[in-house]
């Protein structure tokens, strides 16, 4: 048996890293490559993308965007994550410089077969540790939106099927119609 391990990367050593359109991000300085989204998860997300920034445009809130942008969550323990989609608000616009070194307001993250364990739980679990407020997960499979919602000290999670509007604490006049995302 080998004792090969893969090479640790620092953030500041990452961040000195060619620019990329591939998704990738580092997990406590182990870099993580997954291959490309399928067609029918971009779709979603192109969707939510549309609808969010809509909203969030109309009504001036603060800013969205796509993946892949990195988000710095831990400068020290090198964990950069790149949602699908996230939104800072306008009081919050200072962590997005290059990179956003904070965490959005709101993360979405579109399921796949090949994330889904990594998007409910690790993924949940850094969101909720360092400050997400809403993090929305996008079941295609079973046609839903799960809505975790962190602002309180419990989290507060609101599940929405497709003829259901996604319950959002963060955009309570945003009409988003689950069904509309899977079109």
């Amino acid at each position: 048996m080998s004792d090969w391990r893969p090479e640790s990367i620092s953030t500041v050593d990452y961040l000195k890293t060619p620019e990329s359109n591939l998704p990738r991000e580092i997990t406590y300085g182990i870099v993580r490559e997954p291959p490309a989204p399928f067609f029918s998860h971009q779709s979603i997300v192109l969707a939510t993308v549309r609808a969010l920034c809509d909203h969030v445009d109309r009504d001036g809130l603060g800013k969205v965007a796509v993946a892949p942008i990195d988000v710095v969550l831990d400068r020290d323990r090198a964990l950069i994550v790149q949602p699908d989609v996230l939104f800072v608000s306008t009081g919050r616009l200072s962590i997005i410089r290059d990179q956003l070194w904070g965490a959005p307001d709101l993360v979405v993250e579109v399921f796949s077969q090949r994330s889904e364990t990594y998007d409910r739980h690790e993924k949940y679990g850094w969101y909720r540790q360092y400050g997400v407020r809403e993090y929305w997960m996008i079941d295609g499979e079973h046609e839903q939106v799960i809505v975790n919602d962190f602002t309180g000290g419990t989290p507060v999670v609101r599940a929405a099927g497709m003829l259901d509007v996604v319950p959002s604490q963060l955009f309570p006049t945003l009409v988003l119609t689950v069904s509309t995302l899977f079109v």
